[in-house]
């Protein structure tokens, strides 16, 4: 199993219609085959200036490419991450 995170902050403003329309349209996620447990996440300790969190999983690596490589990923990452998100930091986990 693989959990695929990040932890990110949006360029718009809190509690604007586009942050709101971001989380929303990066709902498309959850549908790409292979992944389980979607998870979107509020950021909330005053230890890091991050807001927000995406958490999933993977059965195995396999899975993870196929979602790296599948369409709708690189379509949202493209159109809609590299452009809205203003930074992030990516960690990917297996059990030890």
């Amino acid at each position: 199993m693989i959990r695929h995170t990040v932890v990110f902050t949006l360029k718009h403003a809190a509690g604007s219609a586009e942050e709101g329309a971001f989380l929303r349209d990066a709902k498309v996620l959850a549908a790409i085959p292979g992944v389980e447990k979607f998870e979107q996440l509020r950021q909330v300790s005053p230890k890091t200036d991050y807001a927000f969190g995406f958490s999933m999983e993977f059965a195995d690596q396999a899975a993870y490419s196929g979602y790296n490589e599948h369409s709708d990923h690189v379509a949202f990452v493209r159109d809609r991450w590299v452009p809205e998100v203003a930074k992030f930091m990516e960690i990917d986990y297996v059990a030890i």
